[in-house]
């Protein structure tokens, strides 16, 4: 049995979504974790979905980032257990440490929503294993803070480490000002950190899961997470 978690924050908007997606893809529904709760029951993974935690206040992400839940998040994603932010969830695993990095306000200082090519650098994680590197995908995004942000030491790690999960590219993958929709540094949409088991990306893959969503594009970041979990069982 897979055993999944997502943490539901006040405003948080695709709790639901993530839920279908992994019980649609895996076959079993995830546990719905509230933000007040003092721990995560025991996972093979856990998401932190998209929506605007704590409507937003301060900076995206930094409220959520102090929830009662996310002691244990972190504590059991310093443990080991794989751990993907989406969006929203990306804010706050760089606002409370998990991965390096800030997101900031779009460029345009717009809210943008819309499909988007990404061009997948980092497979080798265990949200993107059944991508092949170079591989280009279509993901909506939802989002008015995607720009991601690091000072040039941190991106200079990052992109020598191989933790850029996913770009922002053209549709026949090139990596261009204009594929970029929000202004995010080297037009990066998603990064891992040192060991591959946590990630965070703008786009939502949940929403395109299946052909009837419009493409199933985003379905293998949760095939990925099968994969792992079969791997860590022998």
């Amino acid at each position: 049995m897979i055993r999944a978690s997502v943490i539901v924050f006040p405003g948080s908007n695709c709790d639901r979504d993530v839920k279908v997606a992994i019980e649609r893809v895996t076959g079993h529904a995830p546990k719905m974790v509230w933000h007040g709760d003092a721990s995560v029951p025991a996972s093979d993974f856990i998401v932190l979905p998209g929506g605007f935690s704590y409507g937003d206040y301060l900076r995206c992400g930094a409220m959520a980032a102090h929830s009662p839940i996310m002691r244990d998040v972190i504590a059991k994603a310093q443990a080991g257990t794989p751990v993907l932010g989406i969006c929203n969830g990306f804010q706050i695993l760089t606002e409370s440490g998990l991965l390096p990095g800030a997101l900031m306000r779009n460029r345009s200082l717009k809210f943008i929503c819309r499909d988007v090519h990404l061009r997948i650098d980092g497979h080798e994680t265990f949200f993107t294993s059944t991508y092949r590197c170079g591989e280009v995908v279509k993901v909506p995004i939802a989002h008015a803070e995607g720009n991601y942000f690091a000072d040039d030491e941190t991106i200079a790690r990052i992109e020598g480490e191989g933790q850029v999960v996913a770009r922002y590219c053209t549709p026949d993958g090139r990596i261009t000002d204009d594929a970029n929709p929000n202004g995010a540094m080297n037009n990066i949409a998603g990064i891992s950190d040192e060991t591959g088991r946590i990630v965070g990306m703008m786009p939502h893959p949940e929403r395109l899961y299946e052909t009837a969503l419009g493409g199933t594009d985003g379905r293998r970041v949760f095939e990925s997470a099968l994969v792992g979990i079969a791997a860590a069982m022998g």
